[in-house]
């Protein structure tokens, strides 16, 4: 028996608490920030009235899924189920029910549902969306909850806010998609009959129209060929007249309605004036009638006068035999040939030539090759030479000739493609860089050491004197920069000057730079990489083209080689010194510059590489982060799995490096690519380890000396390049190259400067 409502009689639920807050309605899952209102407690910490909380825990394994927010996962992906509902009509006498078909749309990323019903023509009744896109609940005594995807089956009905929908069939992607949940998908049904429907389908077939409706459907000519028009040259031999003269043409055929337009070419200084088109756009009948019809004459349909009464008035119908129809003929593709004729309303017209689109589709469409054009006016006179002034001092040899060229002269226009292509970007210069020296009697100046850049965005030259001690030369800017033309060019000419180019300079070439002779004796790391790596522009650095300059020496030239490699090489190992070969090659006269050698030395030499401690790198990179405070590895391990879909505990070598980028990781670039080096493996890398290396929170290595630091960073093959003059030469792989056979190509070796 319950006690009455009063005071005294009701428990106070309040006693004994300590807790009276309010949860927050804000989390965070997955790293996304959430609105989790729904799943949250009521005052204290306890449930509301009626509130049912969700597993905390998924009943699926973990693992299983992507570990993404769904509308990140499903993004994009719509369940389509087909469904129907019966809808009563009172108050009709021809129906009493309508069967009304749609479509269901499950959104898969928030559980949401959208029914669209298709529209008919002529319905009468409001279609399309018919419940927009919300989430729907589920019918009483269940309110509380919604729809979700396991509500979702072929043959069974849902109740949607009142209507009954039945479903009956869905698409394949949902069928897929159910039955790898492990949901069974039931068979499709059929859609019942709509009584109405029915009867106007019959009333429809049966209905024959007073006024019989002729359809002339164009609108598939209409899609294959919009935009689609045939150009033909042609002329129009007016021989008849006064002025005796041939009128040049364009007729244009426009494939999507057949109809052609033909505009006149009215050249300069002809005396004609210029009209707007010779012939508007309109189908051109091939036989021009004697009497011109009239407006009305001409139609698709003959009316027969049954029936004429002063009281009752006329009576017509159609006559559907077409007995007073006229018939023309027009021109279509098939009639317009080079070299054939179009009769324009009396004016006889010749095609002489088309264009490529035109060609391109008669030879599609009727197989014809023959394009000859019609030779119908004589060539063009030829222009008339104009000479150049010679230049005569003032200004820039381009600057000078745009005032020859036109009477308000214009600033010469630069090469911006090509600035843009070759201009520094990033740590790329784009600049090449060569060691000289002057080529004179003075011993002063024989022993001074020059810089010479050569600028790639606009082939300027500029020259840098290294300052030496105790030489009694002051370094600095000796030349400035800018295009330095080559020597023995006539000053005061017609012709433009010719410029260094980049392909001028190579290692062992001899320059001319404003009447001093130097002479390239190498050439930094950046430049022999770029010449390499492109070859195509530069032929001193072209490896197909040296190895075919070594199978075309003369056969004794080649038989001395063999013998000196045979006498440096007792041991039969395959490698001698790259000096020997060299002085060898130079010393034959094998025409083979200073710069080939080092390239083919680059190519075919190999060093062997010193070691380094993984110990060593791990210390020194942890001092790195140390230094600078790095904390953020649990996001970098998250970053870390997340990119890891497989689950696998290993990502590539990119990927890795990509992250590492994207925290900024405060390490050498040398000393990361050493550490991904040493943790790869193929071409994957174990991040679990690669994390526990570098954390030096968890993992602490032991310190490290500062002169340690420095010789790791500048003691990497990275950061020092290796002189070829110490380097071995692998002439086994040089005689197989020369004589055909395949070889795996050696690693490039790096050169001095």
């Amino acid at each position: 028996m319950a006690l009455p409502f009063l005071p005294g009689n009701s428990p106070n639920e309040r006693l004994g608490k300590e807790r009276f807050h309010k949860s927050q309605h804000f989390d965070y899952s997955s790293g996304v920030p959430m609105l989790v209102g729904s799943e949250k407690p009521g005052i204290g910490g306890e449930h509301l009235v009626g509130q049912e909380i969700k597993p905390k825990y998924s009943v699926y394994p973990i693992g299983s899924g992507t570990g993404l927010p769904p509308w990140v996962t499903f993004d994009k992906q719509v369940l389509c189920f087909d469904a129907y509902f019966q809808e009563t009509v009172p108050e009709a006498q021809s129906e009493t029910y309508r069967i009304r078909k749609c479509k269901i749309y499950f959104f898969l990323e928030d559980d949401t549902i959208q029914v669209v019903e298709p529209e008919y023509k002529n319905s009468g009744i409001p279609q399309g969306t018919l419940i927009r896109r919300h989430r729907i609940p589920l019918p009483p005594p269940n309110e509380g909850q919604f729809y979700n995807l396991f509500h979702f089956n072929i043959n069974q009905q849902m109740k949607l806010h009142s209507r009954t929908f039945t479903v009956t069939d869905c698409d394949s992607f949902t069928r897929n998609f159910l039955t790898k949940l492990g949901v069974h998908v039931n068979n499709p049904t059929t859609v019942p009959e709509d009584p109405y429907s029915s009867l106007r389908e019959q009333l429809k077939k049966s209905m024959q129209p007073l006024r019989p409706y002729e359809r002339h459907d164009t609108l598939k000519q209409f899609l294959d060929h919009d935009r689609k028009v045939l150009r033909f040259y042609c002329f129009w031999d007016d021989s008849q007249s006064i002025y005796v003269d041939l009128r040049e043409l364009i007729l244009h055929y426009f494939l999507v309605d057949d109809t052609i337009e033909i505009r006149e070419v009215i050249p300069p200084n002809s005396g004609r004036d210029k009209v707007n088109k010779f012939l508007r756009r309109c189908r051109l009948p091939k036989h021009v009638p004697a009497k011109v019809k009239q407006p009305g004459e001409i139609t698709d349909r003959t009316v027969l006068n049954v029936l004429t009464s002063s009281t009752m008035g006329n009576r017509y119908i159609l006559d559907s035999l077409k007995t007073g129809a006229v018939h023309e003929e027009f021109y279509k593709d098939c009639d317009l040939i080079i070299g054939g004729e179009v009769n324009v309303w009396g004016r006889r017209v010749i095609l002489a030539d088309c264009d490529d689109f035109t060609k391109h589709y008669y030879r599609a469409k009727y197989g014809i090759e023959d394009f000859t054009p019609l030779q119908y006016k004589a060539p063009p006179a030829p222009k008339p030479p104009r000479p150049v002034p010679p230049y005569n001092g003032f200004g820039s040899e381009e600057d000078s000739l745009s005032f020859c060229q036109r009477l308000l002269p214009k600033p010469p226009r630069k090469d911006f493609q090509k600035f843009m292509a070759k201009d520094r970007y990033g740590l790329d210069s784009k600049v090449l860089n060569f060691q000289a020296k002057m080529i004179t009697a003075d011993p002063v100046d024989r022993e001074r050491v020059f810089i010479i850049s050569f600028y790639l965005s606009n082939d300027t030259i500029s020259v840098f004197e290294r300052p030496q001690k105790n030489s009694g030369v002051l370094g600095g800017k000796f030349l400035e920069r800018g295009r330095v033309k080559k020597p023995g060019q006539e000053l005061f000419k017609s012709q433009l000057s010719q410029y260094f180019t980049a392909q001028d300079l190579y290692v062992g070439a001899t320059l001319c730079l404003n009447s001093i002779n130097f002479q390239l004796l190498d050439a930094d790391e950046y430049t022999f990489k770029y010449m390499e790596q492109h070859a195509e522009e530069f032929p001193r650095a072209n490896m197909g083209i040296i190895i075919s300059k070594l199978r075309s020496l003369p056969e004794e030239k080649q038989r001395e080689i063999r013998k000196f490699l045979t006498l440096s090489d007792p041991s039969n190992t395959g490698f001698i010194p790259f000096e020997s070969i060299r002085s060898l090659l130079l010393g034959l006269d094998c025409n083979l510059s200073e710069h080939e050698v080092l390239v083919l030395g680059r190519c075919f030499s190999e060093r062997e590489q010193t070691q380094v401690d993984v110990g060593l790198m791990l210390a020194v990179a942890q001092d790195f982060l140390k230094k600078k405070a790095f904390e953020e590895f649990p996001k970098m391990a998250r970053a870390f799995a997340d990119h890891d879909r497989h689950k696998t505990q290993r990502l590539s070598t990119k990927a890795i490096r990509t992250i590492c980028k994207a925290f900024h990781l405060p390490v050498p670039n040398s000393l990361l690519e050493g550490l991904l080096s040493k943790f790869a493996d193929g071409d994957e890398i174990d991040y679990y380890a690669f994390l526990a290396g570098i954390n030096w929170l968890e993992h602490p290595a032991p310190p490290v000396m500062p002169e340690d630091t420095l010789k790791l960073l500048f003691s990497s093959p990275a950061s020092k390049p290796k002189l070829i003059a110490q380097s071995l030469l692998n002439y086994s792989a040089v005689l197989k190259k020369l004589q055909g056979k395949p070889s795996k190509r050696p690693k490039m070796a790096t050169a001095p400067f």
